[in-house]
C-alpha cells in the first residue's frame, strides 16, 4: 500500500519507550488488518491521534466506503491514544465502539482523528471524527478502552 511514513509522537513519549528498548512506530502502527487496509498513522499523542485510509479496496457492494472500515480506522486510531495515555505499563483492551455513519463517499481519501473525552486509570474513551476530502464529516466513532495492567514480567512488544 505505499511508503511508510514517520509518525510523529511527542518526545516525552519517544524517551520513555526507548528506555524499554521499544520500536514506537512499530508498536504503535495500523497493525496487520490496518496495513491490509492501507491506514496510515500520522500523529500520534494521548490528546490526539490523526490517521488516514483510502476509500478504494474498502468498498460495500455498492462502492461507498464499507462502514466496517470506517469502524477500523476509528478502533485503530483510538486504541493508539488509549495506549499512549495508558502508557509503557498498560494496554488497552477495546470494550465498546459505537459509529454513526453521516454520508456516503466513493473515492479518495478520508481522515480520522481521535480526541479523548475521558482518560482515567482503568478506561479511556476516544471520539473519533472521520471526514472526507472536502472536510465533510463521514462518520463519528465512540471507543472506550480497558486500560490493564501488564501481567509481571511482560514488557511492550520490542521490534
Amino acid at each position: 500500500m505505499g511508503e511508510q511514513q514517520q509518525v510523529k509522537f511527542p518526545q516525552e513519549i519517544i524517551d520513555e519507550y526507548a528506555a524499554l528498548g521499544v520500536d514506537l512506530p512499530a508498536m504503535f502502527s495500523a497493525g496487520h488488518l490496518g496495513t491490509r487496509m492501507g491506514v496510515q498513522i500520522t500523529e500520534a499523542a494521548p490528546e490526539r491521534v490523526v490517521g488516514t485510509m483510502p476509500v478504494e479496496g474498502n468498498t460495500q457492494p455498492y462502492g461507498l466506503l464499507h462502514g466496517g472500515a470506517s469502524a477500523v480506522l476509528a478502533e485503530t486510531l483510538g486504541s493508539v491514544g488509549s495506549m499512549l495515555h495508558g502508557g509503557s505499563s498498560k494496554v488497552a483492551v477495546g470494550v465498546d465502539l459505537n459509529c454513526t455513519h453521516h454520508r456516503g463517499v466513493r473515492s479518495g481519501l478520508v481522515t480520522g482523528v481521535a480526541t479523548p473525552v475521558h482518560r482515567g486509570r482503568s478506561t479511556a474513551t476516544y471520539e473519533i471524527v472521520i471526514t472526507d476530502e472536502q472536510d465533510r464529516r463521514v462518520c463519528t466513532a465512540r471507543l472506550t478502552c480497558l486500560l490493564r495492567d501488564l501481567p509481571a514480567g511482560d514488557a511492550p512488544a520490542k521490534d
